[in-house]
């Protein structure tokens, strides 16, 4: 039996700011970020909110990170059924999606080519606000500051254009990554989310492409 968590008008004021955050950039919030956001005077209101929420079993907070932040599916399809969607239109939000895993990609070939896929997994498709495309399991610590752990499975959507501050999957030579994008005139920076990490500057010239953008994260034990 699905439990519907009962929020406040404020509780779903930030959960919806969370879900805009995710699918606009690949990544929640930060709590001075909500905090801007909703005219809180402190980050620590924003936390406060964020500690009910968690409570009340609407997502799942990750210590050491300002934005480990995550939607739990059950949060999902509650917030889609208590808006009043259709039969139609609440039972297509039990569709599953069926998502490659993509495990080492080998130089200089396309990442969803089928060598490189090591399972497929079905997911509900209400987990995500934008289509993903395939799952890339997370390797390293690099983004740990936006809450995309070693050994996660980032969703992500084949593009091969991205905005300032979104997450991307783009590709250096033979290799695969995954940082926020920015664009400086003719340089494009690759910044991790991790003060240990140094930020890639890519040169005019050099082997360079976007893959795709992040649209989501799953853990593995979610799909276990």
């Amino acid at each position: 039996m699905l439990i519907r968590p009962k929020l406040t008008d404020r509780q779903q004021q930030i959960l919806d700011l969370i879900q805009r955050a995710i699918a606009r950039t690949g990544a929640p919030p930060t709590r001075a970020e909500i905090a801007t956001e909703l005219g809180f005077k402190s980050a620590n209101a924003a936390e406060e909110h964020l500690q009910a929420l968690a409570r009340k079993g609407a997502i799942e907070l990750v210590s050491g990170t300002s934005r480990g932040i995550r939607l739990k599916s059950d949060t999902l399809r509650a917030i889609n059924e208590s808006r009043g969607k259709s039969l139609a239109q609440s039972v297509a939000e039990f569709a599953q999606l069926a998502l490659p895993l993509i495990g080492r990609v080998a130089a200089g070939s396309p990442i969803l080519a089928q060598e490189h896929i090591d399972k497929t997994y079905y997911v509900e498709d209400s987990l995500f606000q934008r289509k993903p495309d395939y799952l890339l399991k997370v390797r390293g610590m690099s983004m740990r500051d936006a809450g995309i752990m070693d050994g996660d499975l980032l969703a992500v959507q084949s593009t091969k254009e991205a905005k300032n501050g979104q997450i991307v999957v783009a590709r250096l030579g033979d290799e695969v990554t995954v940082k926020r994008f920015m664009r400086h005139n003719n340089l494009i920076e690759l910044h991790p989310e991790n003060p240990d990490y140094q930020t890639i500057v890519v040169e005019p010239g050099e082997a360079f492409e976007i893959e795709g953008l992040a649209v989501g994260l799953i853990r593995n034990t979610m799909l276990m």
